[in-house]
């Protein structure tokens, strides 16, 4: 069962995912290209796809490996962000790093009950085994 707080933050990480590929398409196509008509850079949009079921259904898995992955995508927003010389490619880059940023807080806010669960119930497993083995 679900708090609500999950639910906002599941809908915060299904949210700021579509935006990113959102961000990613129009920053590499339209808004800032390397290039004047867009370039392959575009394809960096690709990966972002594939989690993007996972994470609307709430897929345990998807939001745990998309939460380290995503950080490339930070790394690449500070480094673009810090070293483009396109004013408006420089502000893309940190927002994308932003974008990021949520995606992380509400992918690891979201699990944060899961998780507190898994560590109890295998706490309570190695007890049960400890006391079976004692005797």
């Amino acid at each position: 069962m679900e708090t609500t707080m999950q639910k906002y933050f599941h809908w915060g990480a299904i949210g700021s995912l579509v935006v990113l590929i959102i961000w990613c398409v129009l920053w590499e196509m339209v808004l800032a290209p390397l290039k004047p008509g867009g370039s392959w850079l575009v394809l960096k949009a690709l990966p972002l796809l594939l989690p993007l079921y996972g994470v609307f259904k709430r897929d345990i898995y998807t939001l745990q490996w998309t939460s380290m992955m995503i950080l490339l995508y930070f790394t690449e927003g500070v480094v673009r962000g810090w070293s483009d010389k396109g004013n408006l490619s420089a502000w893309l880059g940190w927002g994308e790093a932003l974008v990021v940023c949520v995606y992380f807080v509400c992918a690891v806010l979201y699990l944060r009950p899961y998780k507190r669960a898994a560590k109890k119930l295998a706490k309570e497993l190695l007890d049960k085994v400890k006391v079976n083995t004692v005797k």
